[in-house]
């Protein structure tokens, strides 16, 4: 069992930044692939980012492409996702979670938050 908690969300200008966290509970958070996840009203939840369960892959959905970082510290239990040149389009509701791999599916997640709004004004 893996219980995740997001932080780090709130109202930003367009081209700021925020940094989001995740922190885990349980011993296994080092076997478990990392996802963000983003939900805008009335559309579907969407892939954002993956990592593997070691850190050493990384995956980014093409609009965030060289602007947000997925990154991971098993020590610490927990997962970040940078936010960088951030856009009124990615206003949404970002959700963190857990799977046993490292893909862009989220029926393939077993763990997820409660998630942290991110709002972006123009």
């Amino acid at each position: 069992q893996v219980h995740l908690v997001e932080s780090g969300g709130g109202l930003v200008q367009a081209g700021g930044s925020l940094r989001l966290s995740c922190a885990a509970s349980g011993r296994t958070f080092s076997r478990y692939g990392m996802g963000w996840f983003r939900q805008a009203p009335g559309k579907e939840r969407e892939f954002v980012a993956t990592i593997s369960a070691s850190g050493g892959s990384t995956y980014y959905t093409e609009s965030v492409k060289g602007r947000f970082t997925i990154s991971r510290d098993n020590a610490k239990n927990a997962v970040y996702l940078q936010m960088n040149s951030l856009k009124p389009e990615d206003t949404a509701v970002y959700f963190c979670a857990a799977s046993s791999g490292s893909t862009t599916l989220p029926s393939t997640y077993y763990y997820w938050g409660q998630g942290t709004q991110v709002t972006v004004s123009s």
